[in-house]
């Protein structure tokens, strides 16, 4: 009776008897084969990567909430804003209309084509961190890349294929969510042509990088090994480069200069026939590059073909003293913000008054390196207050002035003030720190 027993069970999904060589899991009502507990976990496990995918999938914000929550990052530079906005929502919109309607007749008719981002602005003016801000507002898979480091395939350095390598690796290793990532690739001015000198001597990091990157910023699928490093026989990944958004940007050094005379007229001319002086005079820098075509660029070194992977070209300001003393104090990350985040971190109050946020901005704007100076010539004020500080206990609160000397000139000065010490502040508690001429480098 007990064998008949044994022999009449089967499996509750494929029907396989029970036997010496199948043995099945006993459930509740129920029983299970090896085999069909295999086919479940790959079941399941397919089910799993369809909502991995369906949560990479980034909520598709307008151009103007886009816009917003740039402005919360980045001060001013609202041209280019509104130009990464409305590329990246028509990017995105492109991609999930492939996803929700992947055999829609129009679709057929009407290919939507990616469109690729050019940025050209001076050094220091915001470029790196609108790029960082808008992947960090998305919530997609981010990669920063150095174009100064890459060569061509078969030469010492990086390749263009470490760029997707280092996307995979910020999606962590899921293809799906890093066919949704967004690449920047900075300092690509680096890669113009090298005028002049022998023909013999090959371009490695600037025609050759560029001839590289035509395919890979097109559209393309790169086999990648999976642990990193490719292996004989290792096990590879595919990527699929053709939904990726690609942004480039470069401070372009000397690029004005080529706008300027193409826009400005002859200078020759006697009389009648001379221009007259309002067209003559020098054009500032953003004027000119509001002028930018992409021949001007083609005249700087880049070749025509990589130029034509990128048509929305946008370029950022350069910023003036007012933009300086806004992102001084305006972000959501403000430098004056971070420096109040550290002396609270201590127990103690940091004020920054308006004369020194001021004074702070007029020196940045002196040394010619953007919202970078900033930080250079703030940590130069604080860098003996923060010094002495965690040695120096009692002191509840701190001021970083620049009160007008008798000579005229400013200079920034540190007043702190001891707990049991009354609200006013005394004189005698001023630490100078050394006057800041008009000279940048002796600062």
């Amino acid at each position: 009776m007990a064998d008949t027993t044994s022999t009449s069970l089967h499996c509750s999904f494929c029907g396989v008897e029970k036997s010496p060589q199948v043995p099945l899991i006993a459930g509740n009502e129920g029983r299970i084969c090896e085999a069909c507990v295999n086919l479940a976990h790959q079941v399941v496990n397919s089910w799993g990567h369809r909502r991995k995918s369906r949560s990479a999938t980034p909520e598709l914000r307008t151009p103007v909430a886009i816009k917003q929550h740039l402005d919360a990052y980045v001060v001013g530079q609202d041209a280019a804003k509104e130009t990464l906005a409305v590329a990246v929502f028509n990017h995105y919109l492109r991609l999930q209309s492939r996803e929700k309607q992947p055999f829609s007749p129009l679709q057929e008719s009407v290919e939507l084509e990616k469109a690729n981002i050019l940025l050209v602005g001076p050094s220091g003016t915001g470029k790196t961190l609108l790029v960082r801000s808008l992947a960090l507002i998305l919530g997609v898979p981010f990669a920063a890349a150095d174009a100064t480091a890459l060569t061509q395939a078969g030469y010492v350095g990086d390749d263009v294929d470490s760029i997707i390598v280092r996307l995979l690796e910020a999606a962590g290793g899921d293809v799906q969510q890093a066919h949704w990532g967004i690449v920047y690739i900075d300092e690509v001015d680096k890669l113009a042509k090298r005028g002049g000198g022998s023909a013999a001597v090959r371009d490695i990091s600037g025609e050759g990088v560029q001839q590289a990157l035509l395919k890979l910023v097109e559209g393309t699928e790169l086999r990648l090994p999976k642990s990193g490093r490719r292996r004989e026989g290792g096990e590879e990944l595919t990527v699929d480069t053709s939904n990726i958004l690609f942004i480039v940007g470069g401070a372009f050094p000397g690029l004005e200069e080529l706008v300027g005379s193409r826009v400005r007229p002859p200078q020759g001319g006697m009389g009648f026939l001379k221009p007259p002086a309002a067209l003559t005079e020098a054009l500032s820098v953003n004027t000119l590059m509001a002028a930018l075509l992409p021949d001007d660029l083609q005249d700087f070194g880049l070749i025509p073909e990589f130029i034509g992977r990128f048509p929305i070209i946008t370029f950022l300001k350069e910023l003036d003293h007012a933009t300086l003393v806004r992102i001084l104090t305006e972000p959501r990350n403000a430098l004056v913000k971070q420096y109040q985040k550290i002396f609270e971190l201590q127990g103690v109050e940091l004020d920054v008054t308006a004369a020194a946020v001021d004074f702070i901005a007029t020196q940045a704007l002196a040394r010619h390196t953007g919202a970078r100076g900033l930080r250079a010539v703030l940590e130069a004020a604080l860098h003996q207050t923060m010094f002495t500080l965690p040695s120096t206990p009692g002191l509840a609160r701190y001021v970083l002035d620049a009160p007008a000397a008798e000579n005229g000139e400013s200079a920034l000065v540190v007043v702190s003030t001891p707990i049991e010490a009354p609200a006013s502040l005394d004189p005698a508690a001023l630490e100078n720190f050394p006057a800041a001429p008009a000279r940048q480098a002796s600062f």
